[in-house]
């Protein structure tokens, strides 16, 4: 399962009533995923009661990123109880760690993030630094600075409400734009909690749709809205990228994947206009070729790679399953081997 988050747990483990346990503290800063989650997985073990179910944490990817790029200037009890920046979309950005470096010739780079959870990124790399961005941009979307192989950071911050605007979701908002509207309008928690989750995003901004293939039709149309909504996707994407840029010291490659990433030439080339300067320069005939196909899509004068790479986050959740059931196969054989009795 590629699950989202749970108090005190990340990585790639056995999901077990503790974890679930540990999921379900956190139900409400991942309304729309923690608890279907915790329902499906539940009915899983009671339908097939001998079939190990397994959990990559999406927030995984992150537990090398620097403390000061995680934390929120916020009291320490908060941050004890779980107040701090997480970052998601890690299987997806993961796999896009490791295949980017293929693609651009670092083998040692791919290696590294490719044992990334299981050696904590001590596998070696040589010089130069690779420097990655990547932009999972889709129904939810970050992005995610990536140096040889292992995340800096990531735009989404304590939720999956957080960071970009999304579908339906709300994206970063000043921490007291709420208590103003509970005080001068009344507005409930609940109700709060509802439009933030299912109103805001795209859908909030444009009144007209949360998907952005509906948004572009209509702003071709006219539509001043759904043209508003675009622009601040577009902007709050580029300031992102940005931020990795100047926190990687420039950048080798510039990655689009996930849903629109991956289809939508047109919301690529808005990203990327006028950074020349910045080194990063589309060849427009590749750009707007290019449909879910893995590719280049830079032309020869720009000095960062840009890249097209459809994401496959089930093939990072399947190898770190395998990753660890094997361990625990053969840490049952070596008690086997030595005598030991199985643990209880």
């Amino acid at each position: 399962f590629k699950t989202v988050m749970a108090r005190g747990l990340s990585g790639c483990r056995r999901l077990d009533e503790e974890a679930l346990a540990a999921m379900e503290a956190f139900n409400q800063i991942a309304p729309a995923h923690n608890p279907p989650y915790v329902n499906g997985i539940r009915q899983f073990a009671r339908r097939m009661p001998g079939i190990p179910l397994v959990g990559l944490f999406e927030t995984a990817f992150y537990q090398l990123a620097p403390e000061a790029a995680m934390r929120y200037a916020v009291p320490e009890a908060w941050y004890q109880a779980g107040v701090r920046r997480w970052g998601f979309h890690g299987a997806s950005h993961k796999f896009i760690a490791e295949r980017s470096a293929e693609l651009l010739g670092r083998e040692d780079v791919a290696e590294r993030a490719r044992r990334l959870y299981a050696d904590g990124g001590r596998s070696p790399v040589r010089s130069p630094k690779l420097r990655v961005i990547s932009c999972h941009l889709g129904g939810s979307s970050s992005i995610s600075g990536i140096l040889n192989g292992a995340a800096i950071g990531n735009s989404l911050g304590m939720s999956p409400q957080s960071g970009l605007p999304h579908n339906n979701r709300v994206g970063d908002l000043d921490s007291f734009a709420l208590p103003f509207l509970m005080r001068t309008t009344g507005l409930g928690l609940e109700e709060a909690e509802r439009l933030l989750c299912r109103e805001s995003g795209l859908k909030g901004l444009s009144g007209v749709s949360n998907d952005i293939r509906d948004l572009l039709e209509q702003a071709a149309q006219g539509n001043a809205r759904a043209q508003l909504a675009l622009d601040v996707f577009v902007h709050q994407v580029r300031h992102w990228i940005g931020a990795y840029y100047l926190e990687l010291n420039g950048a080798d490659a510039l990655v689009f994947t996930a849903g629109i990433g991956e289809n939508q030439a047109a919301v690529r080339s808005a990203i990327c206009r006028e950074l020349d300067q910045l080194g990063i320069v589309l060849e427009p005939g590749l750009n707007a070729a290019n449909r879910a196909q893995e590719g280049v899509i830079s032309s020869t004068a720009s000095r960062v790679k840009v890249l097209v790479i459809p994401t496959n986050e089930e093939l990072v959740v399947a190898r770190e399953t395998k990753r660890l059931l094997d361990r625990e196969q053969g840490e049952a054989a070596g008690r086997h081997a030595a005598g030991a009795p199985p643990p209880a």
